[in-house]
Order: structure tokens, then sequence, then C-alpha cells
């Protein structure tokens, strides 16, 4: 089976309802505007279904400021009811992951994966794993997240939870 290694070369996202089901996967700390865009545009891409895997355990560990990161429990449940909220008909799946992969690898009725620029490779290591288990490849739809308008720099979890960090060290504020 070939795996395209040039899946995104055209970043144009496909019409709504394309694919019945479709897979995407992060953190979904504190979720603002950047998941927001994220998670509308996989919803709006799947017919039937959505499974969001959200980072959990040994996924966590390396990220900045890691013991501020919301619950599971909250993150999975601020997901599930962006989604609802945005496309009531949709059968939302979440459930944590412990690894990069989760359910991707695993559910053969999933028929696209939804990424970031920055994520690309991991759905192209998707692609491969799903190769290696005789499951059918998944078309990559690629989002470009949004910026700050106040700096360029991409939304972040990480910058929300370093400015908690930040007023949490400064007594007296309040």
């Amino acid at each position: 089976m070939a795996i395209s290694e040039e899946p995104a070369s055209n970043l144009k996202i496909s019409p709504p309802n394309t694919y019945g089901a479709v897979v995407l996967g992060g953190t979904f700390d504190r979720l603002h505007k950047g998941h927001r865009l994220f998670l509308k545009v996989a919803a709006e891409l799947a017919r039937d279904r959505i499974v969001v895997g959200v980072c959990d355990g040994p996924m966590l560990s390396k990220k900045q400021y890691c013991e501020l990161i919301q619950p599971i429990e909250r993150r999975m449940q601020n997901v599930a009811d962006y989604i609802k909220s945005i496309k009531p008909e949709l059968q939302v799946q979440v459930e944590p992951i412990t690894d990069p992969y989760g359910p991707s690898i695993v559910d053969e009725n999933l028929e696209a994966i939804v990424v970031s620029k920055e994520t690309l490779p991991g759905g192209i290591s998707v692609n491969k794993k799903r190769a290696d288990r005789g499951l059918s490849q998944l078309k990559i739809e690629v989002v470009d997240l949004l910026s700050e308008e106040s700096t360029g720099d991409k939304l972040s979890s990480t910058a929300l939870r370093m400015l908690e960090a930040e007023q949490a060290e400064k007594p007296g504020q309040g």
C-alpha cells in the first residue's frame, strides 16, 4: 500500500460532511479559540461520527507547566460539549490517549484525520501504522491554527498556563 509523504501539498479543507468518521487528537487544555477552530473544522468534515483523543498520562509529562493542565475528565467533557454545541447530530466519541496514536490506528471505520501544520508528521505516522495493520489510509486534512493578535505566536495552552503560574507567584494580587 503506497503512503503519500505529501498529503497536504494543497492546504484546502474538503467540503462539509465529506467523511463518515474523522479523528483528531490533542491536549485541549483550557479550550481556547485555536482549539475551537480545530474542533469546528473536524466536526464540519464529519457526516456521522467524530473521534477525539485527549492526551493523558505520559503524553503530558513533557509539556511546560504540566502540573497546571486541567484534569482529563474536564478536558474531555469540554471537547464533547463544544462539538455537541456546534453539530448536535454528530456521534461524539472522546477518549483519553496515552500514546500518539490512540484510536486512529485501530478504528477501521475512520476516513480522515485532522491535523495542524505542526502535527502533520503525526498524521503521516498514523497512516504508516494503519498500513502496517492492513487498515485503509486516512485522508489528512490540515488546519491552519490561529495566531495571537499581539505577538503573532500560535495560540497555546502553554502560554495560558504560563500566565496562570506567573499570576500565582505574585503575592497580594486580587
